[in-house]
């Protein structure tokens, strides 16, 4: 390619008179289309970054402009308003743009600890004289709901008022309904009322067209997390666990209803059995299941009565997340302090998220509370269904510094603290959990599947290998010797051996006494409390009291381990979208979640587990 060239010649005409004369090559095709490439894509990019900017600064416009209006105001004569319509999950983030159409921004779950603090602040708060639970479906497992219901009660021992209403109600939703004064239901609506069932999917006969050989090393008759795999129903061990705990559940809630309502858990159960509010749901109210059948407009009239508003007015309704930004919690004052450490999620082996544990980051925050002198005791809130057993054995041993450095350690047990759950929280001082958290199961196990067969039948993919001792393949694509699946039992063995041993020192029973209540058996709070393996039942609130009492402190301020994430750091966060698409898979499959759930769970988990065997969610 020639290069540019700029000429300027002087040329004499006839005359005698010069003229100057400029001779300009222009520039080639090719550089002419890298210059306007270049050019469009330097417009792009700069475009690019002040539309960035223009929309961040937009963006915290908006949130300053939230911050300071009258949003967070509450007008006096005004009714707190829960629906719970999303997961009730331990913690909450602040969502600065509820009620508004925001698409980049979604929070999708409710957090357990803005309900409480939320009920607590308003049973004093003159400005809110009572409380409208507007109930659906509340997804919530049995722990969650009971707090919440606990929470309702005792906001009711304020004077104010509570009152229910409902399309229709699903049986998590009418459990919180029936602490309500009165509960209204739409005249066409329903009331599901039919008792409890754990409806387990088997696998094994599609494991077994797919010529899959699954490899199960277990300590436990009751650590039927693998059975799917290998059965093709219950084992009877499993159906006898499953069926103590559905009924310590169940009557449990029974109870709760029927004490509310002024009925018998006879009359309850009758009404479960025979599918009355099915056949005609007029007797809903004729047996006093509901008070009234009222249609949404109805509801709303009767709650402006209640107020002495006129029709024609405005009736002042505030929802949860409006409500939350109203108020700071008080914490307490005082140089003692009592750290929380939230311990909520699947236990992992290095760092956790939002929603799992992972020891790593964990025992950063255990050492945080254990290394600050003005800490008198830890509180860990735990909500986990197990996982990693040699993270859970991590976890115990930072645990047992903290106890070491002079920290009284409590444990207070959510909605699961079992197997892995159990064994992070086994040598606390104390342990308070919820008559319906799902504990125990002190049991491990591995699986470990064998894709051999599959890949030659149905693939014709063949394996070959070369190795330099006799087991370098072990645990690989082929299915183990007996001498290596020999060796693994010996492995989960002392596994187990171990998990017997950290509970028996922590609760002062005999290794006999612990074996002969483990082997994998799940078991409800209330059930756990007569075999030695809680304390107390009870909450939060009752963890926190118990340990100042504990640590021998009466004036002291809570602090929570890890910090409460802002609601800019989740915006982009990769638990966040982690989250979304968990639950946009848990809405498209609906019933068969949990499922699918237990699937990736087993395909994530590495070396021996820790876990509890099945998660329960009443809708």
């Amino acid at each position: 390619m020639e290069n540019n060239y700029d000429i300027e010649q002087t040329v004499t005409q006839q005359d005698g008179k010069t003229k100057k004369f400029r001779y300009v090559k222009g520039e080639s095709k090719s550089r002419k289309f890298f210059r306007v490439v270049f050019g469009s894509a330097l417009g792009f990019v700069l475009a690019s970054v002040i539309l960035s900017f223009l929309s961040i600064l937009m963006m915290v416009g908006m949130v300053a402009a939230l911050g300071s209006s009258d949003t967070e105001k509450i007008e006096s004569n005004s009714i707190l308003e829960l629906t719970l319509n999303d997961p009730i999950e331990e913690r909450g983030i602040e969502n600065p743009f509820a009620g508004m159409d925001i698409r980049f921004y979604n929070n999708s779950a409710t957090g357990l600890d803005d309900i409480l603090a939320s009920l607590e602040n308003a049973a004093t708060d003159d400005k809110i004289k009572g409380v409208s639970l507007k109930l659906s479906s509340v997804s919530a497992s049995p722990a969650t709901l009971s707090a919440v219901r606990d929470a309702l009660l005792k906001f009711k021992e304020s004077g104010k008022f509570v009152y229910a209403y409902g399309n229709n109600y699903s049986q998590g939703a009418y459990y919180l309904a029936s602490a309500a004064d009165k509960v209204f239901v739409n005249p066409q609506g329903t009331i599901d009322f039919r008792g409890l069932a754990f409806q387990i999917m088997f696998y094994k006969g599609l494991i077994d067209k797919l010529d899959i050989d699954v490899q199960v090393v277990k300590c436990g008759k009751f650590k039927s997390a693998v059975e799917p795999y290998l059965l093709n129903k219950m084992s009877d061990a499993n159906r006898e666990q499953l069926t103590v705990l559905g009924n310590s559940i169940w009557s449990k809630m029974v109870a709760d209803m029927a004490k509310s309502r002024n009925l018998s858990t006879d009359d309850l159960n009758a009404v479960a059995d025979s599918m009355l509010l099915l056949k005609d749901f007029d007797n809903a109210v004729k047996l006093g299941i509901a008070d009234e059948f009222f249609y949404p407009t109805q509801y709303r009239n009767f709650l402006k009565e209640k107020l002495g508003v006129k029709e024609d007015e405005t009736l002042n309704l505030v929802s949860l997340d409006t409500y939350r930004k109203s108020f700071k919690q008080d914490l307490g004052k005082g140089s003692d302090k009592i750290a929380i450490i939230y311990a909520v999620g699947e236990i992992n082996d290095g760092k956790g998220s939002e929603t799992s544990i992972g020891d790593v980051t964990l025992c950063q925050e255990i050492r945080r509370a254990y290394k600050d002198k003005d800490v008198k005791a830890i509180v860990l809130r735990v909500n986990s269904p197990g996982g990693s057993a040699l993270a859970s054995e991590i976890i115990w041993n930072e645990l047992e510094n903290a106890k070491a450095a002079g920290k009284k350690v409590v444990t207070s047990m959510g909605d699961y603290a079992a197997s892995g759950g159990y064994y992070i929280s086994c040598n606390s001082d104390a342990i308070v959990a919820e008559p319906t958290t799902l504990t125990g199961s002190i049991g491990v196990f591995g699986m470990i599947p064998s894709i051999q067969r599959c890949l030659e039948s149905k693939l014709g993919v063949t394996l070959d290998v070369v190795k330099t001792n006799a087991h370098s393949d072990f645990l690989s694509y082929r299915p183990m010797t007996e001498e290596e699946y020999t060796a693994l039992q010996c492995n989960v063995d002392k596994t187990y051996d171990t998990f017997l041993t950290r509970v028996s020192d922590g609760r002062g029973l005999s290794k006999a006494q612990v074996d002969s209540i483990g082997q994998g058996r799940v078991w409800s709070g209330s059930d756990a409390l007569q075999l030695g393996l809680v304390d107390q039942l009870g909450n939060l609130k009752d963890a926190i009291a118990v340990a100042a009492k504990l640590a021998g402190t009466d004036k002291y301020q809570i602090v929570y381990y890890p910090v409460k994430k802002e609601w800019f750091e989740t915006l982009f966060n990769k638990d966040k979208e982690e989250k979304e698409i968990s639950a946009a898979v848990r809405s498209e499959l609906g019933d068969l979640y949990p499922t699918y759930n237990a699937l990736q769970q087993i395909i994530k988990a590495k070396g021996v587990q820790a876990r509890m065997p099945m998660e329960i969610t009443i809708e």
